[in-house]
């Protein structure tokens, strides 16, 4: 059910008007919950046309005319005359007191009142599921890898690709008055950096978390040949390869050491300060991954990137799967750059990254492939792509926007929940290692386990392929980790408990032919 106002003079009957949504938090409700908050503002009416009742993608009620504010939309339209209802209107239309007493329980007279407010104060978590348009014939618990976007962030990139679709370099070269590119594309980085707590003119856009990360590590300018760089076994591969090709292209030393099982806070850190005594006097740059793609382990970024200042050795923090996650600004990281990606956890769409770099420390990242087109004191020097998926970048304002109206806090406290869940129900199965501590500063949504047949990567991925194909659960099978591979489990906001509770009894059931 989409909600909308059409642009005059199109009326509803015709396909060319466009559909302009009103706000995010109140297209995202349950569509018994749209009805409630319309018929108690008024706005809707049972005065329908046969068009308007046959689209699916059009209200089962009147059209209203743009102009009108929202949501007290006006009640007659300039020149488009009342429908004449089709049929006897009694027995159809619903009365009023008696539906809303039939919905009290979703509090619609609250959202009417105030949409996103009391909407973001009163919202179940557990109904977030309907925000999203998903398939159930599987249920993925594989979100680590990018995230889906909820109706009105994908409604928001339908709109901007359209927009792009029908203007094209028109828009790109500033030609349509007050939809100038550079003012856009400078808003999404302003919005970026308004969430993450710093000043617009330390961020550059880029087209994921991995082409953000190489950037910084590939750029990294303050090395010299018998300088060396560090990183863990839990970092991204990706990272790794790039760390790794330092040897060749900055004729350094590159250190590799393993993040201790059980993770705990005091593990991981005497694990970093033992590795920071031991490294050379030339350590420049140490890799350290805020929450790790292989178990799902958050480590203590602050205080590790307190250890390594103290030695003078800059920290360069891979973000992409917690932007959007857990709920953090910069300034608590205290790191001096900062890779995201845009397109997992804040649900933007695909092609959507970010670099941060402290504004003190620029100079030490180089332009991008030689970039002279931007001067060497602006951020955006440091990347370079060429033409981009616009649509894409213009839609992280509305996923943003979406990601605010859940709170951050509220959503990582639900996400962490979800994982405590089914982690909860299958601790005690014989043999089960959990690859993160039930400490809440110690993890997300992501988690890892074990079993003691999964020390195999090949075992891993049998468990993984044997979830998907016979219990129709998506998960996927990690390695990389000294201590061996794991099945990595990713709930997201529009996973149901029901969901989960297909997970417990498939891991119960074949955990036994991996004990």
């Amino acid at each position: 059910m989409a909600i909308g106002v059409r642009q005059p003079p199109a009326c509803c009957g015709d396909p060319s008007a466009e559909l302009v949504p009103p706000p995010a938090p109140f297209v995202d409700l349950p569509p018994t919950v749209q009805f409630a908050v319309l018929v108690t503002v008024g706005m809707l009416s049972s005065d329908r046309c046969p068009p308007c009742r046959a689209s699916p993608d059009v209200p089962s009620g009147r059209l209203r005319r743009a102009g009108a504010s929202w949501p007290s939309l006006r009640r007659r339209e300039a020149g488009h005359g009342r429908h004449r209802t089709h049929g006897s209107r009694k027995g159809r239309t619903m009365n009023r007191r008696r539906f809303m007493a039939s919905t009290a329980g979703t509090s619609a007279a609250a959202y009417a009142s105030s949409l996103p407010s009391a909407a973001a104060a009163q919202a179940d978590l557990n109904d977030l599921a309907s925000l999203w348009d998903v398939d159930r014939s599987v249920a993925n618990l594989e979100n680590a890898y990018w995230g889906v976007m909820p109706r009105s962030v994908e409604r928001e990139y339908d709109r901007q690709t359209r927009f792009l679709n029908r203007h094209n370099v028109t828009f790109v070269r500033d030609g349509i008055p007050g939809h100038e590119r550079t003012v856009a594309m400078d808003n999404v980085r302003a919005e970026v950096a308004a969430l993450m707590g710093v000043a617009k003119e330390e961020f550059t856009l880029t087209r994921n978390g991995t082409e953000a990360m190489q950037n910084l590590i590939m750029q990294y300018g303050a090395l010299k040949p018998g300088d060396s760089v560090m990183y863990a076994d839990l970092d991204y591969d990706e990272m790794q390869q790039a760390m790794e090709s330092l040897r060749q292209y900055r004729g350094v030393d590159v250190i590799k050491f393993a993040i201790p099982e059980p993770a705990t806070t005091a593990n991981i850190l005497e694990a970093y300060q033992a590795q920071l005594n031991a490294a050379p006097a030339g350590l420049k740059l140490l890799l350290v991954t805020h929450l790790s793609n292989r178990t799902g382990i958050v480590m203590p970024v602050r205080e590790i990137v307190n250890m390594a200042r103290s030695r003078g050795v800059d920290t360069l923090v891979d973000a992409t799967q917690t932007i959007g996650h857990l709920d953090y600004t910069l300034q608590d990281l205290d790191a001096d750059y900062v890779g995201f990606s845009l397109h997992k956890w804040l649900c933007a769409p695909i092609g959507t990254g970010a670099i941060w770099i402290r504004g003190t420390k620029l100079h030490r990242i180089e332009p991008c492939m030689g970039n002279t087109m931007l001067p060497a004191e602006d951020t955006r020097s440091r990347s370079s792509v060429g033409t981009v998926n616009f649509a894409a970048a213009l839609t992280v304002p509305k996923a943003i926007e979406f990601h605010r109206w859940i709170g951050g806090q509220r959503k990582q406290r639900h996400l962490q929940s979800l994982r405590d869940y089914w982690v909860e129900r299958v601790r005690d199965i014989p043999g089960m290692e959990i690859l993160t501590p039930d400490d809440p500063a110690r993890h997300g949504a992501v988690t890892s386990f074990r079993l003691p047949a999964m020390k195999d990567y090949v075992q891993a991925q049998k468990m993984s392929k044997l979830l998907l194909e016979k219990h129709k659960i998506l998960t996927v099978a990690r390695r990389g980790i000294e201590r061996g591979s794991v099945v990595r489990v990713t709930p997201t906001l529009y996973n149901t408990r029901s969901e989960l509770d297909r997970l417990v009894k498939a891991l119960r059931l074949e955990s036994r032919a991996f004990g």
